[in-house]
């Protein structure tokens, strides 16, 4: 069973590579691959072929997958990089929040 610390929507700070201290919103998360795609982060291009008459081809840039490892959670309340710790409710729910502040993070945030 394979599982990531981001899950889709969260705000994010990438660690290192050369996007190094931008943040962005998850799109997707690959837990098998253990990768995450980042709205505006690891641009890429690519070359692609018109699929139909009268549609354009060409160089198109768009975000590539890059490891999970490498971004870290941003906490909505105290706006830092944190990692997430879990805390039962006492309706028995378990939530993520913020290991700084103690911050619970909503899942419809």
């Amino acid at each position: 069973m394979n599982k990531l610390h981001v899950r889709k929507d969260d705000t994010i700070v990438v660690l290192s590579g050369k996007d190094k201290g931008k943040q962005g919103k998850v799109l997707e998360t690959s837990p098998k691959e253990k990768k995450v795609i980042v709205e505006g982060i690891n641009m890429v291009t690519k070359h692609v072929k018109p699929r139909r008459q009268g549609e354009a081809g060409g160089i198109v840039k768009a975000e590539g997958a890059m490891y999970a490892s490498k971004v870290m959670v941003v906490c909505p309340s105290c706006a830092k990089p944190t990692r997430l710790a879990h805390k039962i409710l006492s309706d028995g729910t378990k939530v993520r929040c913020c290991k700084k502040c103690g911050a619970t993070f909503s899942d419809k945030e």
